[in-house]
């Protein structure tokens, strides 16, 4: 009898945990995307001149980074996180979703190929722009509220 008593007391602070949680996850989410985004572009900014002062080394560093900042992308976005906490994701994401995620599934390629490439460019400013920034406008112009 005590084991079941413990188990049910168990089974109440675990729900209770997850449903305290999940009262600010969607803050927590909502900031985590808004953070990731505002460095994937600070980021980008930063790749753009160490490419064009060729220090590829770091810039392919940074690369490998934003990739895997698109990839953690597609896991805040949930339906609970729409409105709220100056958020500047439209509607058109939740509806959308299969497009959107993979929009950064390949933004997050785009980057990841960029590596291999970048060192033959003949052209760094149109290589940036195909592979790096393209990413970004095509989100932007379709899935962000502008500001």
């Amino acid at each position: 009898m005590t084991l079941i008593k413990n188990t049910l007391f168990f089974i109440f602070i675990l729900f209770y945990s997850f449903s305290a949680f999940s009262e600010q996850t969607v803050e927590e989410i909502i900031k985590e995307r808004k953070s990731i985004f505002s460095k994937n572009y600070k980021t980008a900014k930063r790749v753009q001149g160490l490419a064009s002062n060729g220090s590829l080394d770091e810039a392919k560093k940074l690369m490998i980074e934003m990739s895997d900042n698109y990839k953690r992308l597609i896991d805040l976005f949930p339906e609970n996180s729409k409105v709220g906490f100056k958020t500047e994701a439209l509607p058109s994401i939740w509806e959308n979703k299969d497009e959107f995620n993979l929009l950064m599934t390949k933004a997050s390629s785009n980057m990841i190929e960029l590596t291999s490439v970048i060192d033959g460019a003949e052209d760094m400013k149109a290589t940036l722009g195909k592979y790096m920034w393209s990413s970004c406008k095509a989100c932007h112009s379709k899935f962000r509220a502008e500001h």
